[in-house]
């Protein structure tokens, strides 16, 4: 049963709900607390909701256990972890293994595998939460939180765009601009469930982009999300007339050497609010995109920048 406590620090006096809902514990998640096994207590004993928290009182909470459920299968395969502690893990996710289970993949996802490990170190919350998302083909840094609560907070830090998340990628054809900020609102085509495109129906979505290095055919880009849309850095660079390298569905050339969008998300940088402190987490090239890079002698920019 994962468990937090604050106390309070300030002159106020503030009823019990709003002193949580300060620190994240939204209506929703109270009650899911006070119904489901978990515990709220004031200087070690339960409270009511119209309990007040007086200055200096300390505040606990217990929250319960996510038990495994049946719909999402635990799978042994490997993952490459990053970074963990009691309230976050973050993966390196390899390019081919979808992020969660659907009809195309219900055993071997990122989070079957997740599950799969949390119970091999036998863990209580056995629900994975995934806060960043990355597509089947992209490689790199995806962010999990152990139990619902994290999810929560990191919730909010997505709704306000506060998660940083940096990747590579290699888009086809020379780049003129060394900067740029693609502005421009991304919704799904008409009749087609999978691919998305610039309309003015969209949602907006921001993309800012920095080059790296000028191929003879094709330019490395840094990018940084400001918006997270499905898909949105292989729509934004095929509406700017630069799809990525191996991007099948979104028109770029698989003539150069892979097989996948040559997209490797490489950094992720969150305020944990637990710890206070914020975390950034980095993941080295894959190998496919280091040949590319290689072959065209670039690998010593991109580790220096």
């Amino acid at each position: 049963m994962a468990h937090f406590s604050w106390k309070n620090q300030s002159d106020s006096t503030l009823r019990i709900k709003t002193f949580l809902a300060q620190r994240g514990v939204s209506h929703r998640m109270f009650a899911i607390i006070k119904r489901g096994g978990g515990q709220v207590l004031l200087n070690h004993r339960p409270v009511r909701t119209l309990d007040d928290v007086e200055p200096g009182d300390l505040v606990e909470v217990k929250m319960p256990a996510e038990k495994s459920n049946a719909i999402v299968a635990a799978s042994d395969l490997p993952i490459k972890i990053l970074y963990e502690d009691e309230n976050w893990l973050v993966v390196d996710k390899v390019a081919g293994v979808t992020s969660v289970p659907g009809k195309a993949d219900r055993e071997t996802t990122m989070v079957n595998r997740v599950k799969g490990y949390l119970i091999s170190e036998g863990a209580e919350d056995l629900v994975p939460h995934v806060v960043t998302r990355l597509d089947r083909f992209t490689s790199g840094v995806a962010l999990l939180a152990k139990h619902r609560f994290a999810h929560g907070l990191l919730d909010k830090q997505l709704q306000t765009h506060t998660v940083d998340k940096r990747y590579y990628a290699i888009v086809d054809g020379i780049v003129p601009d060394d900067h740029g900020f693609i502005d421009a609102p991304i919704g799904r085509m008409d009749n087609d469930f999978i691919r998305r495109e610039v309309r003015a129906d969209g949602r907006p979505s921001q993309t800012e982009y920095w080059v790296v290095n000028r191929m003879p055919n094709q330019t490395l880009v840094k990018v940084q999300l400001h918006t997270g849309r499905t898909h949105q850095i292989r729509v934004h660079f095929k509406y700017i007339g630069h799809p990525l390298i191996g991007d099948e569905i979104y028109g770029g050339p698989m003539d150069r050497g892979i097989e996948r969008q040559a997209l490797h998300a490489y950094w992720l940088e969150f305020y944990d609010p637990f710890s206070e402190i914020k975390r950034h987490i980095q993941s080295p090239l894959p190998e496919d995109l280091k040949q590319i890079l290689t072959d065209n002698s670039t690998e010593d920019m991109v580790s220096k920048s």
